[in-house]
């Protein structure tokens, strides 16, 4: 067994449903400080984080990720215990191998055989790590970046583990990623008897104008980084269970995945102007998850395009399609940051796993990138 996948089965093995950390952190601590990091342990509300850096002056490439993983769901419904990892026919099996304990492993046993041939590398190395990238994303790497951006600590490249793979190992790389908005939309009716129905006013009815328009629009084209924007209505509820009521009240919950053709208050603006063209009596609130950011090619994106093709012989994709990241709390700074990590396949699934080999070469392609900025 690889020393990536002994570390990922040690990781795996913590129970750290979110926003627990479950002893993952220590672990990677234990492997960092005898390799010259100082550690920095960081606890906003109920999240722990830590920030490790090695080296002083010079460009800081930082590694990035969470220890927190989504629940399980029905145990029996996997093959095994998903916090008891198995190793079978090659294949990592646990909650967390793919998303994302397997990126920590590799990200730290890349950082161990580095050091070992190059301890006087220039610049410096960081580890940005949270317990809360799962969960509500508010004291987690946004609070480690606001921390280390008060005392003017910067970071010149970032490569988050997020699994981006899809075919095979590297195969694309995240370079930015869309933006989320979120929309909690009430449409006022009047409730009354199903049978007299001139007594009452159906939100129901009244909205569903409004809905097919806000669906069927284009909100722009996107542009040779981004897909075009999407709107999709997650959740709609209205009633009262009966079959004889007009219901009073219509809830929806809709969500944005956003180019950057466009931003928050466009968006905003263009389904107020929907709905007020409608005549309905509604209200809407709004949360931002996040803006888009993109890095262009540039030192961070030609290195790891560069360490992909050295170590796994392809070309990988350049892509910002997918769901949000901790990226987004990094971007802001000025920092360039990418994704990569392993297939995505079963992320967030019954019997998430990942291949052990696949460990072994998303580790060596961290040490490549690592040689070529850094020396």
């Amino acid at each position: 067994m690889s020393t990536t996948t002994d570390l990922a089965i040690n990781l795996i093995a913590r129970y750290s449903v979110t926003p627990e950390d479950g002893g993952c952190q220590q672990e990677m601590i234990q492997h960092l400080v005898p390799l010259g990091f100082q550690i920095e342990r960081l606890t906003f509300g109920e999240v722990t984080n830590f920030w490790a850096r090695r080296g002083g002056t010079g460009p800081l490439l930082v590694f990035a990720g969470h220890t927190d993983v989504v629940p399980t769901g029905p145990r029996e419904k996997w093959s095994s215990d998903p916090f008891i990892p198995e190793l079978r026919d090659g294949m990592l099996y646990g909650r967390g191998a793919a998303d994302m304990k397997g990126s920590l492993a590799a990200m730290i046993t890349a950082c161990e055989r580095f050091l070992q041939r190059q301890p006087d590398h220039r610049g410096a190395i960081g580890f940005l790590i949270t317990s809360d990238e799962e969960g509500p994303s508010v004291d987690g790497t946004v609070k480690v970046v606001a921390h280390l951006e008060a005392r003017g600590e910067k970071i010149d490249w970032c490569i988050v583990g997020e699994p981006t793979s899809t075919s095979r190992v590297g195969d694309v790389i995240k370079n930015g990623r869309r933006g989320s908005l979120n929309g909690n939309l009430t449409v006022r009716g009047i409730q009354g008897h199903v049978a007299y129905p001139h007594l009452a006013r159906n939100p129901v009815h009244l909205a569903a104008p409004a809905l097919a328009e806000l669906t069927a629009r284009e909100w722009d084209q996107g542009n040779e980084f981004f897909p075009p924007t999407t709107f999709q209505i997650s959740n709609i509820s209205a009633g009262t269970g009966a079959t004889n009521v007009v219901p009073g009240e219509l809830h929806i919950v809709f969500n944005f995945r956003f180019s950057t053709e466009t931003n928050e208050q466009q968006l905003q603006q263009d389904v107020g102007a929907i709905l007020d063209k409608h005549n309905l009596d509604y209200e809407v609130s709004w949360s931002l998850s996040g803006n888009p950011f993109l890095t262009p090619r540039g030192a961070l994106v030609d290195a790891v395009q560069r360490a992909i093709k050295h170590i796994a012989g392809y070309d990988a994709e350049l892509s910002t399609t997918g769901g949000t990241s901790d990226g987004r709390f990094i971007a802001p700074t000025g920092a360039q940051v990418i994704e990569l990590g392993p297939l995505n396949a079963t992320i967030h699934k019954t019997n998430e796993c990942v291949s052990s080999a696949d460990l072994d070469t998303l580790s060596a392609i961290y040490e490549h990138t690592l040689e070529l900025l850094l020396t």
